[in-house]
């Protein structure tokens, strides 16, 4: 440990030593001293907004155009913030250098570091004349109109970030993010679940005794379907691939269509009549089987 003599030494030449006996892992491996003398960089603050999708749009993926309010860097000067280029001046604290030494006593002896200079963030000059619009700042108040591309299949709460759209800098420095947060308009007829699509259906009793096709919606438009005769109220139709798509391209969903059968309230006497007559007939006795009427054993039997 010669350079332990010296009195004057920088941890630079502490890690090399120590590098010198471990193989570098000090010297030259992930270890970096304050030593840097580089330039400190401005970065802008992040900006989130929210942004409404609906099911179509979140099936499909889409591009939105937005208006965004926020700081941009100032037209006269360029987010320099100075009057003209000449408008500098040599820092006095670093004397141009861009950074600052600092000099320790420590149990080692005296440690020398640096650091990036605080006055002039590592620039090494000043500004001298700021710019009249910005007053120095290298931002102001402005907008811009961000184009957004959202993929297919995000969802409620998903957060998408695009890069350097935020807030300017001051004197030229990092934009920050635009960050957006998903929010689904609800459908008036179909439900979410993950990426399948739930719809309950109404139908009448007619409909679900003798079978028909009825019309369901789906989230690109319409779709016809076959009920079948002595449909139940509770069976699960399943529309395959109908559902909304995985944001990671895993496949895609389907939809769900729950049968429900409405009963009227209300009957006149001849409904009430043609009603009784029909309870007497042998196909609307006692079920023959408890399994069939058990909604819990359908919905089982479904997702096997």
């Amino acid at each position: 440990f010669g350079g332990f003599s010296g009195g004057g030494f920088s941890m630079e030449d502490i890690f090399s030593q120590f590098g010198d006996i471990f193989g570098g892992h000090f010297g030259g491996g992930g270890f970096r001293s304050s030593s840097s003398g580089g330039r400190r960089v401005n970065r802008g603050s992040d900006i989130r907004i929210k942004v409404r999708l609906t099911l179509a749009e979140i099936a499909n993926g889409v591009t939105k155009k937005l208006k965004i309010n926020k700081t941009v860097a100032c037209d006269k000067c360029g987010g320099t913030g100075a009057k003209d280029a000449d408008s500098y001046s040599t820092c006095s604290t670093c004397n141009g250098t861009g950074h600052v030494t600092r000099v320790e006593n420590t149990f080692f002896g005296r440690m020398q570091t640096q650091s990036v200079c605080p006055t002039c963030g590592g620039t090494g000059k000043v500004i001298t004349s700021p710019c009249d619009k910005c007053k120095g700042e290298g931002t102001v108040r402005g907008s811009e109109v961000v184009e957004i591309k959202i993929p297919a299949g995000v969802g409620e709460g998903m957060m998408l970030t695009v890069t350097g759209k935020g807030n300017a800098a001051r004197h030229g420095g990092v934009n920050g993010d635009l960050q957006v947060l998903i929010e689904e308009e609800p459908h008036p007829e179909l439900m979410r679940d993950g990426n399948d699509l739930i719809h309950n259906l109404n139908i009448t009793v007619t409909l679900a005794l003798l079978g028909g096709t009825v019309e369901v919606p789906t989230v690109d438009g319409r779709a016809k379907i076959k009920i079948a005769p002595g449909t139940h109220a509770g069976k699960v139709l399943r529309l395959g691939g109908k559902g909304l798509p995985d944001v990671n391209g895993y496949g895609r969903g389907d939809e769900l269509i729950v049968v429900d059968i409405t009963i009227p309230s209300k009957l006149n006497a001849e409904e009430k009549r043609l009603v009784e007559e029909l309870s007497r007939q042998p196909g609307f006795q006692k079920a023959d089987s408890v399994k069939n009427q058990n909604i819990f054993e359908r919905m089982k039997s479904f997702f096997r």
